[in-house]
């Protein structure tokens, strides 16, 4: 095995690891994993967190507003370590309003 196979080896462990853990993550709050994945690409292409979108996401659970406000919550404790490592340092605007 040479430097570029492990490289190449190492990169598909990393987008495994990472798909593994939006999937989990979709199916802990009850989302389609696409559905989070197009949520967090959009974030990351603009740098700008978009809370319409994440109350979109629970749009089809049809949950009351303290049901739906408890779960968007809970999401964002676990994406945003998420987000901020896909950010490499740079600034998410709006992200700060759901850090603890």
């Amino acid at each position: 095995m040479n430097e570029k196979e492990v490289r190449q080896g190492y990169e598909k462990f990393k987008a495994d690891k990472f798909a593994r853990r939006i999937a989990e993550t979709a199916a802990k709050y009850e989302l389609e994993t696409p559905a989070l994945q197009a949520f967090i690409d959009a974030i990351m292409a603009r740098m700008i967190f978009d809370g319409e979108a994440l109350s979109d996401l629970f749009a089809e659970q049809e949950l009351g507003w303290k049901a739906r406000t408890k779960k968007e919550l809970a999401l964002m404790d676990d994406l945003g370590p998420l987000l901020r490592k896909l950010a490499k340092g740079r600034d998410i605007s709006g992200l700060n309003a759901y850090e603890n």
